[in-house]
């Protein structure tokens, strides 16, 4: 059916932004990008005040990166000034690189021995895990977290080794009843023998073989389901040392 050439040309105009509308757009783009620069600026801060040798990695990083470039292209291009700007901007990224991974290894140290510390770190996980913060806990403020995907089920305990590993026993023997053949890991948080750090337990997990489809896992899930009815409220992070847990250790002890 043909348009009329007034309807056209009221749907270009209804197309278009009002200039309110591109000011509200505008405003908001730059509201972003303050708060990204906020954060980066703050991460930077924290990171600089907890790792004493951040600025060092990072001038280094630069000065090295930057220094290769600009000889191998002098070599090549015979030209004094044509290496400088290429040979500054990978310096800069290779800064960028670093920032991020000295700044993720100054907050898990930080993080460390906290309640929490270890349920921040799993959801930083990439990719399809189902996790389920504190599914077992102590008035203690020991804890267990669960975790599903294709390797199977993995309990991750945070708290004292002496008391986690019966906790961890108790836990695996609960979900042993309803995971039927799926594997199920148990690894404990910390920085003694066969304990793993916080640092590196993401990547511990990612290394696990993959045992399950996503089908299976999703089964797995919706069985799993009723063990998570009840369990220990804990918060979403790395808690402050001199906060107050009472509240937790309540729901803990009715827990036990």
């Amino acid at each position: 059916m043909a348009q009329s050439p007034g309807s056209k040309k009221s749907t270009g105009r209804a197309g278009k932004l009002s200039r309110a509308e591109k000011k509200e757009a505008r405003s908001r783009r730059w509201q972003q990008r303050r708060e990204t620069f906020g954060a980066m600026r703050q991460a930077f801060t924290a990171t600089r005040q907890n790792d004493s040798r951040f600025l060092l990695y990072l001038i280094l990083g630069f000065l090295g990166s930057a220094a290769v470039v600009y000889l191998v292209l002098l070599a090549v291009t015979g030209s004094v000034w044509a290496p400088i700007v290429p040979a500054i901007l990978l310096g800069l990224i290779v800064d960028m690189l670093i920032f991020p991974r000295r700044a993720q290894a100054s907050a898990y140290r930080q993080a460390e021995g906290q309640p929490g510390a270890a349920a921040y770190v799993l959801g930083q996980l990439r990719g399809d895990w189902r996790k389920t913060d504190a599914v077992a806990g102590t008035a203690q403020l020991d804890v267990i977290h669960r975790v599903l995907g294709r390797p199977g089920v993995i309990l991750v305990a945070e708290g004292s080794p002496q008391r986690v590993r019966s906790l961890l026993a108790q836990e695996k023997k609960k979900v042993s009843r309803l995971a039927g053949d799926a594997p199920i890991y148990d690894i404990v948080v910390g920085n003694g023998p066969d304990e793993t750090s916080l640092g590196k337990l993401n990547t511990t997990i990612m290394k696990l073989p993959r045992n399950l489809s996503k089908e299976q896992v999703s089964a797995l899930e919706r069985r799993l389901a009723a063990l998570g009815a009840q369990r220990t409220p804990l918060p979403q992070g790395p808690m402050p040392g001199n906060v107050r847990m009472r509240s937790v250790q309540r729901a803990a002890r009715r827990r036990g």
